[in-house]
Order: structure tokens, then C-alpha cells, then sequence
């Protein structure tokens, strides 16, 4: 067992207690990251900027019951990283996972490819700079599923998987190639808990989005309601017992929430949550203390609002 192993110091707060308890169901409220650079370096949210990763986790879950790491959709994480934020995060601690790119129809970068399934990719396309599923054979777009998913069996049999978040592209339309991709990821992942968002905006729009949340549902898939970003409708809704509200920021990519803003959503997170037994809401406006900040302000009105 790793040295770096943490539990929650005596006399802090569990990530259960943490949560926002109303009716039947839990409110956990966080940051896209613990350690974007700018949070790191340019604030003084931790109290040192020379702390290792072990600690700066320590600290965060001390904090927050939840989090959303973004990097494993660039680069399929290890079973042995997965053991790693196991160890440093105490029992009840919720980790939501990016799914890799190239699983979402996403371009991904050719290194991000596990070196011995790279002679796999179609002779034509090896020098290209981005690689995509269609430039993989059925059999090894297969194997990357598995290699995924066996990636984080750890998180999952510790109880510290939350969703997978299948962001997909913005050129997505409804269709068939959508469907498809939906599907493949409740075959590919058929033990985790999903979530899907959706960046087209036909997707959301008119009838279309009742026929989105039905296709969701039946795959047992959630959908990520979203804020600030400048393509979406503000769809707040659900599609299965878990629901997901992922915010960009006011305006523009990175704003930090007025008060009377975070307030705004008070109501719409506590309607998602009489449909849903656990609500995600994560802040992704990572740009110095941003997301930490309003994430302690949005968990503070909501316990005013539940009592």
C-alpha cells in the first residue's frame, strides 16, 4: 500500500457530511480540478504552493465530496493512477471520469493509442496528426473499451466512481452515428454509471430534446445539463437516477459566478434532484480559484435553501 494513502484527519469533515442531503436524494457539489496550474500557482487557495499531489487531494476532499478529473480524456489513465486517487482520497469520496476522446468520436492524439494496438490503425492514416475510431478496426476499438474500462476497476470496486462523462464532439448531430456511439459506450462500460453531453445544439432543441432524454433513458444514460456554453439551449433535466450540471461560466469560458447567479440555480438543482437519487453539479471554470470558490458558495445557498 502506497505511503501516500489518506483518510480524513481527525476532526475533519467526511465527504458524506459534505454532500447536500434533500429528500431522498444527495446534493455533491465541486471543481473540474485540484490542480489546474493556475489554482495551484497563482492563488492561495492551498496553504502552500509546495505541497505534493498527495496533499493538495488531501486537502481538496477535505473540502468537497466531489470531483471531476478532465485529463483521462486526452490520455487513458493506468489501473496503477486509478490505485493512486484511491488511496489518496478517503472512503465516501466521489471522482467523477472524462471518458477518453476516442471513445466519445472525438480526434484524440495518436500517442494516446496503447503502443501495441498502434499497428492497428490503418495503414494510410499512421502519419496523421489525429486519430479517430473510424482509423481503428471494430476488433481494437473492442480492446480499448476493455483497456478502459479495466483501468478503472480500482475507482469503482472503492466506491470512488462516480460517472463517466462522455463529452461528446460539437459536430455531433442526432443520428444514427450518435446513436451508435451511445450505444457502444453502454456495451463498452456496461457496470459504470454515465453521463453524456451532448454539444449540438440539435440535440435540445424543439422536439428533438424529448427524443434525446428518451434515447438517454433507455440506455440508462444521464444527461449533463450545462451553463455558459454559447452553442447550448439551458435544458434542466434527467434521465436517469443521476444527474449532472456541468458549468463553464458566466458570459465567457472561466468566469467566476456572481452570488446572484449561483443563486439562480439554487431552485433548478434542487428540481433535479426530486427526479434523480444523486445530483453532480461541477464547476469546469477552473482559472485560479474560480471553481473552488463558487463551488463553496453554491454549497452554502443550497444547505440555506434545504434547512
Amino acid at each position: 500500500m502506497s505511503d501516500d494513502r489518506q483518510a480524513a484527519a481527525p476532526g475533519s469533515p467526511s465527504p458524506r457530511s459534505l454532500a447536500v442531503p434533500t429528500g431522498n436524494s444527495r446534493i455533491l457539489v465541486g471543481a473540474a480540478s485540484w490542480s489546474d496550474r493556475s489554482l495551484t500557482h497563482e492563488t492561495s487557495w492551498y496553504p502552500k504552493r509546495s505541497m505534493r499531489a498527495a496533499e493538495r487531494m488531501a486537502y481538496y476532499a477535505e473540502r468537497f465530496p466531489i470531483v471531476e478529473i478532465d485529463s483521462t480524456a486526452r490520455f487513458p489513465p493506468t489501473p496503477d493512477v486509478a490505485r493512486q486517487w484511491t488511496e489518496r482520497t478517503p472512503d465516501g469520496f466521489t471522482i467523477d471520469i472524462a471518458a477518453w476522446s476516442l471513445l466519445t468520436g472525438a480526434a484524440t492524439l495518436p500517442d494516446s493509442l496503447w503502443e501495441d494496438l498502434r499497428t492497428e490503425v490503418k495503414d494510410e492514416l499512421r502519419d496523421r496528426r489525429r486519430l479517430y475510431a473510424s482509423h481503428l478496426p471494430p476488433a481494437a476499438m473492442d480492446e480499448a473499451w476493455a483497456r478502459f474500462r479495466h483501468a478503472l476497476v480500482p475507482l469503482h470496486e472503492a466506491g470512488r466512481l462516480g460517472a463517466v462523462l462522455l463529452r461528446y464532439p460539437h459536430w455531433l448531430k442526432p443520428g444514427n452515428t450518435g446513436r451508435a456511439l451511445l450505444a457502444a459506450a453502454r456495451r463498452g462500460l456496461p457496470d459504470f454509471t454515465l453521463a453524456a453531453e451532448l454539444q449540438h445544439h440539435r440535440w435540445l432543441e424543439g422536439d428533438g430534446c424529448e427524443d434525446t432524454l428518451a434515447l438517454l433513458e433507455s440506455l440508462d444514460i444521464g444527461f449533463v445539463c450545462v451553463d455558459g456554453h454559447p452553442d447550448l439551449p439551458p435544458v434542466v433535466a434527467t434521465s436517469s437516477d443521476l444527474a449532472v450540471v456541468r458549468l463553464y461560466g458566466p458570459g465567457e469560458w472561466g468566469a467566476r459566478y456572481e452570488v446572484e447567479e449561483l443563486a439562480a440555480w439554487v431552485p433548478k438543482v434542487l428540481r433535479l434532484a426530486e427526479s434523480a437519487h444523486e445530483v453532480h453539479v461541477l464547476f469546469t471554470n477552473t482559472v485560479r480559484d474560480h471553481a473552488v470558490a463558487n463551488a463553496a458558495e453554491l454549497t452554502g445557498l443550497l444547505r440555506e435553501a434545504v434547512g
